[in-house]
């Protein structure tokens, strides 16, 4: 029960990550976030990796898991992506958001 609580804790974070990544059009503001993304993604799946190992789920519920791992960043950010091109990046409600956003 509490890898399936950490996986949907991950995934969640993971879009939000992914969106305010998509939604970024300063490269200043893309490289830091690129960089802590991976470091921040690469142990993150270490800490699942061995949770779901541990647990010794079915393969079916592995894959689904690491699947969900996987495709949650890029949704976020083709969500992030399309939600940038509908709103002004400089109003003070995109900064507050965006500040919100890479908070975590």
């Amino acid at each position: 029960m509490a890898e399936t609580v950490l996986e949907l804790g991950i995934v969640v974070h993971s879009v939000i990550i992914g969106i305010s990544l998509g939604a970024s059009e300063s490269p200043s503001t893309i490289r830091p976030l690129v960089a802590a993304l991976r470091f921040h993604q690469f142990f993150e799946s270490i800490g699942l990796g061995g949770c779901i190992v541990q647990e010794r789920f079915k393969a079916q519920a592995m894959v689904v898991m690491v699947l969900f791992f996987f495709l949650t960043t890029p949704v976020g950010m083709a969500l992030g992506i399309g939600i940038s091109s509908v709103y002004d990046e400089n109003s003070p409600t995109a900064l507050i958001v965006k500040g919100v956003f890479n908070s975590p």
